[in-house]
């Protein structure tokens, strides 16, 4: 009975590790860069939350370099192809593990054969089209991968991807009008507020002035407040995420009819991204300034205006 047992456990864990080995890749597949060591880099945040550095491109660049496979030590690769796909992909979190391709383009780099050592395939795609930004937001996401499959036959293809970043500039705009607007309460508020424009690079500063033309109510205080909106989805099936990333404190104390407060506020502290519309159909991003005013009842008044937030190429 011993021995039945002892066997038992024997043929368990050739079992087991016959099936570690049948779904565990051969070979180690790396995607180099053509100009890795010179091309800039960018901080993109992963699914798990954490942050990882990986190349930036943009719009109309060139994407090449080279697909190393190396079988591991005393492994061949059977398959029946090798490919490499540059993908841009929108992924809807309602939606999850459903990926929707607004780009994709194929290279083959190799015939149907095995793989006994170390083989490099160089790649190219040539000025890419890739018209939207990189993005992570509350509920979508948008990335560009490099994606290598090896086919096989009877048992599953090997698959490793590798994630780079689109960045892609607009000059200053020609027209950028002030924003003028006015906050009141019937005989007992009229506040005049004024931006010096409405639309922002991410790095500008937002200078305007608050103009107190009639005050009847005592006002405890007074901040500005730069929000996202996040839209995803259509019809019954949208979701809109809204969140503050800056408060800023104009006034603490009353104030009397007459007075004026200053304006300036740096966006390069904030974690900011362009005005996104109606990406591929599938989401925007928009940016509101929000005038919060908060009176000694603690009842609160709003007015909100929306801003462009748009990205200017670097500096060399």
């Amino acid at each position: 009975m011993f021995f039945f047992d002892s066997f038992l456990i024997i043929i368990y864990f050739i079992f087991q590790n016959y099936l570690i080995g049948a779904f565990k890749s051969p070979c180690n597949i790396k995607v180099t860069f053509s100009d890795s060591k010179t091309r800039k880099q960018a901080s993109i945040k992963k699914e798990n939350g954490q942050t990882a550095m990986v190349h930036l491109f943009q719009s109309q660049e060139t994407i090449a370099g080279e697909v190393s496979i190396e079988p591991f030590h005393g492994k061949k690769v059977e398959h029946v192809g090798v490919k490499i796909e540059l993908l841009g992909q929108i992924e809807l979190y309602f939606d999850r593990g459903n990926f929707y391709d607004f780009t994709s383009l194929v290279r083959e780099l190799d015939v149907p054969g095995e793989i006994f050592e170390r083989k490099a395939y160089p790649f190219e795609f040539s000025t890419v089209e890739m018209p939207y930004e990189s993005y992570n937001g509350v509920n979508v996401r948008l990335r560009y991968i490099l994606k290598v499959t090896i086919s096989r036959n009877y048992v599953s293809n090997i698959v490793e991807s590798q994630e780079f970043c689109v960045r892609n500039y607009s000059p200053s705009p020609t027209i950028n009008n002030n924003i003028k607007m006015e906050v009141g309460i019937e005989d007992c508020l009229h506040i005049e507020f004024e931006y010096n424009k409405s639309k922002y690079h991410l790095k500008d500063v937002i200078i305007g002035k608050i103009y107190f033309l009639l005050v009847r109510i005592k006002i405890k205080n007074m901040e500005l407040e730069i929000r996202r909106r996040e839209s995803t989805g259509s019809g019954p099936n949208t979701y809109v995420e809204t969140e503050t990333l800056a408060k800023f404190e104009l006034m603490d104390g009353a104030r009397v009819r007459g007075e004026s407060i200053p304006i300036r506020l740096f966006l390069s502290p904030y974690e900011l991204t362009p005005t996104y519309r109606n990406i591929n159909n599938k989401y925007s991003v928009k940016y509101y300034l929000n005038l919060v005013l908060v009176d000694e009842e603690d009842r609160r008044y709003f007015k909100q205006q929306e801003i462009t937030v748009f990205r200017l190429p670097e500096s060399k």
